[in-house]
C-alpha cells in the first residue's frame, strides 16, 4: 500500500529507521578516511635509504641515519604499527606504541604496544612516558626518531613535571576538562604541568634528529597543540598559562602544587617549554597526514553516493555547543522552507565545548544533540547525528546521539523533560531513554567530531 495512507506514527518510524541508516553510513565512511593504518599505507613508503612522505602534491625525503627509532602516541595508534613495522624492516631499532584500546594484538617484530589511560592519565600513562624517555635516550645523533601522533596523546603519554604527581595532574586534568576551554588553551596549560609535553620528547631523543607524523584532531592544525605537542616546539608561556587559569576562575579550584608550579615558572625559575628557533626544534620536522576536512570530504562522497545534494557547511565547527546547535536549527529551518528541492545532507566538522553546570551525565555531542532536537522539535523531515570520530563521547560509552522531529514529543510521553536534561547537563541518560544513543565502539581514529543532518 503506498506510504501516504500509513498512520503518521508508523510514517515517522519509517522515514527515522531509513534516515539513521544514512546518517550512520556518512559516519563509517568518514571514520573509515581518517583510518590510520589506510592513511599510512596511502601516504608513506621507502626509496632506498629514506623515508618518503606523500601529501597532496608534496613528496618528503627523510634519510633513516644509522637507527631509527619509532614512537606512536594516540587513541588508535596500535592501528599504525604493523603498517609502520612492515615499512621499516630491518631498519628499525625499537619502537612502542601508546594506545587506548589494544586493537592490534599479534607481536610485531621490535616493537611493543601498551595501553594508557583516557580522558584522565593513570599509571599506566605514567609509565609509557617514562619507557619512551627510556627508549628515546639509546638514540645518537647520527640515528631518526619517527614519532606517529594522534588525538589523545595529551592524556596517554604523562609524565609529571618536577614537584608534581599523578593525582595533581589527574585534578588539574579533570578541572581543565569541565572548564569549557578550547583544545589549545586547555594544552596551553597541560604543557606546562608536564615533563614531556611541549617538546619533552625532543629533550629525550636529543641529539637524534626527529621527524613526526601526525593525523590532526586539533581546530587550524597547530601543531603546538596536537596531542600537547610532545615532538614540537611551544610558543606559549608559564604566564599564559596562569592568565587562562584566572580568565576562567580556576585558581582556587587548581592543585596547590599545580598552582604553585605556574606561578614558578611564570617568575622564570623553571625551564620554559621548547621554543621555536632553538636549537632542539631545528632538529625537528613535522608533517601532517590528515585532518577533519579529510573525514568530512569521504562523508560527502558517500552522501552523494545515496543521493543528496550536499554541502559541507563548517569545518571548524567550535565554541558553545547548545549556541551552535541553535544556530545550526535556525539554518535548517531555513532551508526546509525551500519548495521543490532535493534531499539534503549537511555536514559539519570541528569541536564544540560545553561548560558542565549540572551534576548530569553527558559529552559536547550528546549536549549538541539535544539543544538541536529542543530547536527543531517538530519540524518534519529533519535527522540529525551529533558524534565523536573516535567513538567516545566524554565520559560516557556513546559516541554522540541521534534525532528527529520526535525526539522531544517521545521524550515527554516517558516523562523526561528536555529542558531540565539540558541543564543538568544530563543527555546521556535523557537518550538513553529513547534508544537514540549512537554507541559504534572505539573506531582506531580521531579527527574531531561531525555533525550530520539530513534534510528530507
Amino acid at each position: 500500500m503506498a506510504t501516504s495512507f500509513q498512520h503518521p506514527t508508523i510514517r515517522n518510524a519509517l522515514g527515522s529507521r531509513r534516515a539513521r541508516r544514512a546518517l550512520e553510513r556518512i559516519y563509517r565512511s568518514a571514520v573509515a578516511a581518517a583510518d590510520p593504518a589506510r592513511i599510512l599505507k596511502a601516504r608513506v613508503g621507502t626509496a632506498g635509504k629514506n623515508l618518503i612522505v606523500k601529501t597532496g602534491r608534496r613528496r618528503s625525503r627523510i634519510p633513516f641515519g644509522k637507527s631509527t627509532y619509532l614512537i606512536g602516541v594516540g587513541k588508535g595508534a596500535d592501528r599504525a604499527a604493523p603498517v609502520l613495522s612492515s615499512l621499516l624492516g630491518k631498519q628499525l631499532k625499537a619502537g612502542l606504541f601508546i594506545a587506548r584500546d589494544r586493537g592490534i594484538r599479534r607481536r610485531l617484530p621490535r616493537i611493543e604496544i601498551v595501553v594508557a589511560g583516557h580522558p584522565l592519565p593513570d599509571a599506566r600513562s605514567l609509565d609509557a612516558a617514562r619507557r619512551c624517555r627510556r627508549l628515546l635516550a639509546g638514540a645518537g645523533a647520527e640515528d631518526l626518531v619517527i614519532v606517529f601522533l594522534m588525538g589523545g596523546a595529551s592524556s596517554l603519554l604523562v609524565e609529571p613535571a618536577p614537584g608534581l604527581t599523578l593525582a595533581d595532574k589527574r585534578a588539574a586534568t579533570t578541572l581543565l576538562l569541565r572548564s569549557g576551554m578550547p583544545i589549545a588553551e586547555m594544552n596551553a596549560v597541560r604543557k606546562h604541568l608536564s615533563a614531556v609535553k611541549g617538546g619533552g620528547l625532543l629533550r629525550a631523543a636529543y641529539p637524534a634528529r626527529v621527524v613526526t607524523l601526525a593525523i590532526s584532531d586539533v581546530l587550524g592544525n597547530d601543531r603546538s597543540v596536537i596531542g600537547s605537542a610532545p615532538s614540537f616546539h611551544d610558543p606559549t608561556t608559564f604566564e599564559d598559562a596562569l592568565r587562562l587559569m584566572r580568565r576562567y576562575r580556576l585558581t582556587n579550584r587548581m592543585p596547590k602544587a599545580a598552582l604553585r608550579h605556574l606561578r614558578i615558572g611564570a617568575r622564570k625559575k623553571i625551564p620554559e617549554t621548547v621554543k621555536p628557533g632553538s636549537d632542539l626544534a631545528r632538529k625537528s620536522r613535522y608533517i601532517l597526514l590528515a585532518d577533519n576536512r579529510t573525514a568530512l570530504a569521504a562523508a560527502k562522497r558517500q552522501a552523494e553516493l545515496l543521493g543528496y545534494k550536499t554541502k559541507i557547511l563548517n569545518a571548524a565547527l567550535d565554541g558553545d555547543a547548545r549556541n551552535r546547535a541553535r544556530e545550526l536549527a535556525a539554518q535548517i529551518k531555513r532551508l526546509a522552507r525551500k519548495k521543490s528541492r532535493p534531499p539534503l545532507c549537511l555536514l559539519l566538522g570541528g569541536e564544540t565545548t560545553v561548560r558542565v553546570r549540572g551534576k548530569g551525565l553527558g559529552g559536547r555531542n550528546q549536549e549538541f544533540a539535544l539543544a538541536s532536537a529542543l530547536a527543531l522539535a517538530g519540524s518534519a523531515g529533519v535527522y540529525l547525528l551529533s558524534a565523536a570520530s573516535d567513538g567516545s563521547d566524554g565520559p560516557t560509552d556513546a559516541a554522540g546521539a541521534f534525532i528527529d522531529e520526535t525526539t522531544v514529543s517521545r521524550a515527554r510521553r516517558v516523562g523526561l523533560n528536555a529542558l531540565a536534561a539540558l541543564r543538568r547537563n544530563d543527555s546521556y541518560h535523557y537518550f538513553r531513554r529513547l534508544g537514540d544513543l549512537f554507541r559504534p565502539g572505539p573506531t582506531g581514529t580521531n579527527v574531531l567530531d561531525f555533525v550530520i543532518a539530513i534534510v528530507e
